[in-house]
């Protein structure tokens, strides 16, 4: 189990009021672990409430002030989210018939559909304005916190994202394509493997560890039935074995934050306190009173945010930020062997002709990216994972930019959406019921064709795909597996 609550936390509806399930142990608990200056009966009203909808903008592709100017028609309630200048709570008049997942904006990766608690860990990781090169989300399934790390980034340096549930894979990089990112790598392990694996490899890692998700009962009204203090003291036993073995990934200097969607001490400040224990002369607790303003109001003595929902009405959170303050004995090296890996460097003139045609059709990137081969596949990996390459086995890397044929160059979607940039000059602007049809699959026939056979075409100045013009119409390439019915979009036209 390598995410921060287990799959049935995902599953949103709305909350009857008084029809939330809270043991009695957990309430006795929750008096214990709360402050003096909390009210214990806002805490319980609070967990009675449905939970707030928010979503964080993805600044990889669109500026806040302009998204806001996008948005402004549909008459959304944007209100800030303090820690998160992305970030916004949302309400929608128009939510019962148009999910907000089947809004234009969001389809094209502009925002995010983001817990406003979940936005805390990475303001945390950074909370002092450095920009690290390398960094690892150990549990980064579905993917909220790697793609607000890489829009931190900039699409810059390097992210390892991990997931250990198989079946979490593919969604993880579905929205790490969606929103147009190109410099993560995703792999698929146990994350107690990379202390050894990878020892002092990242200037930065974010350890969102799976737990009890004490915090989550306002999205799931039953999400404690199972709950006890012997499960949650088993799940702090995991939580120890991964902060460990975050913390020796993580290279001296480096920022490890710890996080949680759940609201107990033996699964928060415990395993930080562990930590320090076990280190002590290299765990140092970084205070993140200054994070927003108001953080103090979820300030532990440690300096670590216990957020409990009433404080900012939104899910209950744990946060805490240590540097590693000097090196510590390595882990024994792995046993396991990673294997040939199938990728070799492109050749310099070979690169220059696949640059030249990728341009041809929009498609352009920086020194960041590296072209690798396989057969005829062609990737572009972020340089700053090479160094990792031969040290564990990857799921994939990078983005997929293109496959080989005797005419060329086929270019792959996600490639299209990454590198194809806001209101590319090459690109074909489709109407809204044009963009309707192309999230549905179906080819477009728009009244006047372009002039080129490949275009990118896009919708508010954003690429949604490759089209080829076949006679009189567009040629549909938007992936089968991404392909959406029913109602789309909320109508500003």
């Amino acid at each position: 189990m390598l995410h921060c609550a287990p799959v049935l936390f995902l599953v949103v509806r709305p909350v009857a009021q008084n029809a939330v399930y809270l043991p009695d142990e957990f309430l006795a608990q929750m008096r214990l672990a709360m402050p003096e200056h909390l009210s214990f009966d806002a805490f319980i009203a609070a967990c009675q409430r449905p939970l707030r909808r928010s979503i964080r903008v993805n600044t990889l592709k669109i500026a806040v002030d302009d998204f806001l100017t996008l948005a402004a028609p549909y008459g959304w309630q944007l209100t800030p989210v303090p820690w998160c200048a992305e970030g916004f709570w949302i309400e929608r008049d128009d939510e019962e018939s148009l999910p907000l997942g089947s809004t234009a904006e969001h389809l094209s990766g502009l925002f995010y559909i983001q817990e406003a608690s979940s936005m805390l860990p990475v303001a945390a990781l950074f909370a002092d304005g450095e920009m690290p090169q390398r960094v690892m989300d150990v549990a980064a399934a579905p993917g909220s916190k790697t793609t607000q790390i890489a829009a931190r980034m900039g699409n810059q340096g390097a992210i390892l994202a991990n997931e250990f549930s198989a079946s979490r894979v593919k969604v993880l990089h579905a929205n790490i394509s969606r929103s147009g990112i190109h410099n993560v790598a995703l792999t698929h392990f146990d994350g107690r493997v990379f202390g050894a694996a990878l020892p002092e490899m990242f200037d930065a890692i974010l350890l969102d560890a799976p737990c009890s998700g004490e915090g989550v009962v306002r999205k799931d009204a039953d999400a404690l039935k199972n709950w006890s203090i012997a499960s949650n003291l088993e799940i702090a036993a995991t939580q120890r074995e991964l902060i460990d073995s975050a913390f020796h990934a993580l290279r001296p200097g480096g920022v490890l934050v710890y996080s949680t969607c759940t609201l107990n001490r033996d699964e928060n400040e415990a395993i930080c306190h562990w930590l320090q224990q076990q280190y002590p002369d290299a765990v140092e607790f970084l205070p993140l009173g200054e994070l927003f303003t108001d953080a103090d109001r979820a300030l532990t003595a440690e300096g670590f945010l216990h957020v409990f929902p009433q404080i900012y009405d939104c899910e209950g959170f744990f946060v805490a930020r240590l540097r590693k303050a000097a090196a510590v004995d390595p882990l024994p090296a792995p046993t396991y062997k990673v294997g040939n890996f199938p990728f070799s460097p492109m050749k310099p003139r070979d690169t220059a002709l696949l640059e030249k045609a990728a341009g041809d059709v929009g498609l352009r990137w920086g020194n960041e990216l590296h072209v690798w081969q396989r057969d005829k596949e062609i990737w572009l990996f972020p340089a700053g994972i090479e160094g990792l390459i031969g040290k564990v086995r990857f799921s994939r890397i990078g983005i997929r930019l293109a496959e080989t044929h005797n005419k060329g160059y086929r270019w792959q979607h996600e490639a299209v959406i990454a590198l194809a940039g806001h209101e590319n000059p090459l690109a074909f602007a489709l109407t809204l019921s044009e963009a309707e049809e192309w999230y549905r699959g179906r080819d477009i026939y728009p009244q006047t064709l372009p002039q080129r056979d490949d275009v990118i075409v896009t919708f508010q100045g954003q690429p949604l795909g490759l089209a080829k013009k076949v006679g009189s119409r567009l040629k549909n390439s938007y992936p089968r597996e991404l392909v959406r019915d029913g109602r789309l979009f909320a109508g500003n036209a």
